[in-house]
């Protein structure tokens, strides 16, 4: 396995850490990471890629080894706009001169996706690695959706720990079946780290569990990507349960519509790969960034 360094830098006053792979002078790549995961999640895609590349990956405020905005049980809050904050620090940190190359899963995708029509003129490539967005929602769900919201911090989420890297590694098997027995020990102990008690917790700030209480806009969404400047590589699983889970009873069709807002858009699908297609078919996904971004 190609070795990684960290960095820590402060984002607004968050200690967040950096996994950097590669030489600081090859040609760059800065990844982002989905929810519930952590940028060690890359490896494989970092060893499939070779040396020709150095990769930038964030733990994201609240996951692995990056602070939590606010220390104590579920005392976090996370709007999904410090997630592009942070970016442009790390960004500034990094590169700051120049445009940047941007390859993002899931949540790390739709950030990667909204920066570039933030800052369009700091995005050279963007790589969306099965991000969709969400399903969009009726204002009329508002004063439920709020109230909810008031509910659920009565109660802070908490999340469950495992008497073993093993359970951690069999937890990310169950969840992508595909999941090669050897990686899932790999990334457990990226995942996970050992309590006072011997247990294992993962590395996530349990709010993450907290359903905000804004709801998902299209419009203002489309608007952003609508900002776009650089070239847009959609990655998507062949038959993705993911796609289907949030686009509901909205044809797929349709539901894919919205990357019509993107004035350079094109899409890649990859078969034999679910949700985690950067676990399930490393090389392939290796292959389409680096012939995207040379």
């Amino acid at each position: 396995m190609h070795p990684s360094h960290s960095d820590f830098i402060d984002a607004r006053g968050v200690r967040l850490h950096v996994r950097r792979w590669g030489a600081p002078d090859a040609s760059s790549l800065f990844m982002l990471h989905g929810w519930m995961d952590v940028a060690a999640s890359f490896q494989f895609v970092v060893d499939a890629l070779g040396d020709g590349w150095q990769v930038i990956a964030p733990d994201a405020r609240g996951f692995g080894l990056s602070a939590w905005p606010v220390a104590g049980r579920g005392g976090g809050h996370y709007w999904f706009h410090d997630y592009l904050a942070d970016l442009d620090v790390i960004l500034d940190h990094y590169a700051p001169h120049g445009e940047v190359n941007l390859v993002g899963h899931s949540m790390g995708a739709n950030v990667v996706g909204l920066y570039a029509g933030v800052r369009p003129q700091r995005v050279r490539r963007v790589v969306d690695l099965e991000g969709f967005g969400l399903a969009a929602a009726d204002p009329k769900q508002s004063p439920a959706r709020i109230a909810q919201w008031l509910d659920d911090l009565r109660a802070p989420p908490e999340l469950r720990t495992y008497a073993t890297l093993d359970e951690v590694a069999e937890r990310l098997i169950r969840t992508n079946p595909r999941l090669a027995r050897a990686r899932a020990t790999f990334l457990a102990q990226h995942w996970s780290m050992p309590t006072d008690d011997g247990r294992f917790r993962l590395l996530a700030d349990p709010a993450h569990k907290l359903r905000g209480p804004l709801l998902y806009r299209v419009d203002e969404i489309m608007a952003v990507w609508s900002q776009v400047r650089a070239k847009v590589l959609h990655v998507e699983a062949a038959h993705s349960p993911t796609l289907a889970s949030i686009a509901g009873d909205v044809p797929l069709a349709e539901f894919k519509a919205r990357f019509s807002a993107f004035p350079d858009w094109r899409e890649e699908i990859v078969e034999g790969a679910g949700h985690m297609l950067h676990h399930d078919q490393p090389e392939r996904i290796a292959a389409l960034i680096a012939e995207f971004c040379a």
